[in-house]
């Protein structure tokens, strides 16, 4: 068993969203327990493998991507001035706080206008999504649909936060309604549900997939869900 270490970062950048106090949700000095559909262990050179793949894909993806993203920056304070890019509180491994990057693609201070929105929740999972979400730009919806907004990801991969791979990291408030055994191993920019029907999954169905994913986790395994995570967003780039 391990304990969860409940840790706070109450530095949030103009522009990023209030998120509850991790100390305020149900997760606090808990105990991660795993499943009996878990079949956990480390697996420590697979691991370092992985750690090593995570830097230098990282790291080749941001100098190539490097003008596309300066672009987008540019459009994105075009359409909607203020900071291009977005922070959010985020649980990772062992319960830890972090602050997930992105690019921002909702008008300044929508986080304000969630509580009335939430009554149009259309996504079965543990997310909140609506399909005409009005806090979201014009250059919000573009970045969305092809998945740009979460380029900047990129650098919470080289920072050990995340991993190209993993389960998807959920902000305190709905991780404190989701299993703590999805916290065994280090989120990521991709998953099985992601390439697996995403929002259209139930909770019950997304969890399940996280803890295959933790099951059977491996270099293949995640050579396989890179492929089919580039299929997945040129399709929909192309849509």
């Amino acid at each position: 068993m391990m304990n969860l270490s409940a840790q706070t970062d109450t530095s949030i950048l103009a522009g990023s969203i209030e998120m509850t106090s991790y100390s305020e949700t149900a997760l606090q000095e808990r105990e991660i327990t795993v499943s009996h559909s878990i079949l956990y262990r480390k697996k420590p050179v697979y691991e370092k493998i992985k750690r090593a793949f995570d830097v230098t894909s990282s790291l080749i993806a941001l100098i190539m991507l490097a003008p596309l993203m300066l672009v987008v920056m540019v459009l994105i304070v075009i359409d909607d001035f203020g900071s291009p890019f977005y922070m959010q509180e985020r649980v990772g491994k062992d319960g830890k706080i972090f602050k997930i990057y992105k690019f921002r693609s909702m008008y300044k201070k929508a986080d304000k206008k969630l509580e009335e929105l939430l009554a149009k929740d259309e996504c079965k999972g543990a997310t909140f999504k609506m399909k005409n979400d009005p806090r979201i730009t014009k250059i919000g919806h573009i970045i969305r649909k092809t998945s740009i907004d979460e380029l900047p990801q990129l650098i919470n991969i080289l920072k050990g936060e995340m991993s190209i791979i993993g389960p998807r990291p959920f902000i305190p408030r709905e991780q404190a309604n989701l299993p703590d055994d999805r916290l065994l191993v280090t989120p990521g920019l991709s998953c099985y549900w992601q390439i697996g029907g995403k929002n259209s999954l139930t909770t019950e169905e997304q969890i399940e997939l996280d803890r295959k994913y933790i099951k059977e986790r491996s270099v293949f395994v995640d050579i396989g869900i890179i492929i089919k995570t580039v299929l997945f967003v040129f399709k929909i780039g192309n849509s």
